[in-house]
């Protein structure tokens, strides 16, 4: 049961958290689908445990759904009337902010705390897809560019193991 908490709690915390903002209805209220997709995904990741390519794929699809969500949460944002740069914010949420509260409350450090590039790639493909509906590209063209953008850079990160820097702090 824990482990199927945790799962709904990373796949819909992003954007719930960004409806409750933009004062649209939680998308995921009405519809059971949304959350039988959790459980599904919970219950295999549980059955393949023990695999050892489980972390490695994991990476790879949540990179996937990172791009996808950082567009979809701008662009339901959009739609509400909500200013591009609040829209990259709410692109951002809808993308990590599941994630770092299961983080949290799991007592892990979450990817606000890591020097992995996360938070970043969704903010580079919410952001691309922001500028490019901004400049009259068609949204559809947009999203999947900005998508392909937020996946881009985390496969970069992931495929190179790159990191931002450490904040040294002061004294």
């Amino acid at each position: 049961v824990t482990f199927a908490f945790f799962a709904a709690i990373t796949g819909i915390g992003g954007g719930t958290l960004r409806d409750l903002l933009i004062g649209a209805p939680v998308f995921w209220v009405g519809r059971s689908d949304y959350l039988g997709v959790c459980l599904v995904a919970a219950g295999a990741v549980w059955m393949l445990r023990a695999d050892r390519w489980r972390l490695p794929a994991l990476l790879w699809f949540d990179a996937v759904g990172m791009g996808a969500y950082s567009v979809i949460g701008a662009a339901k944002a959009e739609t509400f009337g909500v200013p591009p740069l609040a829209c990259i914010v709410m692109g951002v949420l809808t993308a990590s902010f599941g994630g770092i509260i299961r983080d949290v409350l799991a007592g892990v450090p979450s990817v606000l705390m890591r020097r992995e590039i996360y938070v970043s790639a969704a903010a580079f493909g919410a952001t691309t897809y922001v500028a490019l509906v901004f400049i009259g590209v068609d949204r559809i063209v947009a999203g999947a560019i900005g998508a392909a953008a937020g996946f881009g850079l985390r496969a970069l990160a992931i495929g190179r193991g790159l990191a931002l820097p450490a904040y040294e702090g002061e004294g």
